[in-house]
């Protein structure tokens, strides 16, 4: 049994009502002398419906063990994205709708997790952080570094990250992969 103050962000599988949910979000709420509130954002597994509730931080849940498993990102085409168990070589598939949303982090031979649920291969889990490399931005103006503003650049996936006004083409740059965010400059 899991409590809901213990849940976490990403890839973290619960038993709710029968119904098997990842938990994509979570938020721990205290307002002054009202309860303290565990607010979290569910997907099932089953739909891919999304549900948006809050607990309490005492409520109780089963726990689903997940298994991973090591995986290269082999290829992509029409709707399936093909990867490579790295101890049996075999090559399993996942529709690119189920990770969507991180293909464009995605490299060919790029090192990945797979999450498997029941002994089934259900999804991947990228690393934390990525280095990636800038290949197009705009030229930062001297002048604009004192403040912190941002400015738009493509890397070689195609993401388009807010980066500041120092980075310029074929810098490499850490980007987080949970938030999308620009984490820092790699030195060459």
């Amino acid at each position: 049994m899991i409590l809901a103050s213990q849940f976490r962000n990403g890839n973290m599988f619960i038993n709710e009502n029968g119904q098997m949910v990842e938990v994509l979000d979570v938020q721990h709420h205290r307002k002054s002398q009202a309860r303290a509130v565990v607010r979290v954002k569910l997907k099932s597994v089953e739909t891919g419906s999304i549900i948006e509730t809050a607990y309490r931080p005492e409520d109780k849940f089963k726990d689903v063990m997940v298994e991973k498993r090591p995986k290269t990102y082999v290829y992509a085409e029409a709707d399936m994205a093909y990867f490579m168990d790295d101890t049996t070589f075999e090559q399993v598939g996942l529709p690119k709708e189920k990770i969507k949303a991180m293909l464009p982090y995605m490299t060919e031979n790029m090192a990945v997790e797979g999450i498997y649920l029941n002994d089934a291969f259900f999804t991947i889990q990228l690393p934390a952080n990525l280095v990636m490399t800038v290949t197009h931005t705009v030229d930062g103006v001297r002048g604009d570094t004192v403040s912190n503003t941002m400015k738009d650049a493509t890397v070689n996936t195609g993401l388009v990250v807010k980066v500041p006004m120092f980075i310029n083409e074929g810098d490499q740059i850490r980007v987080d992969t949970r938030t999308g965010t620009y984490v820092e400059r790699v030195s060459k």
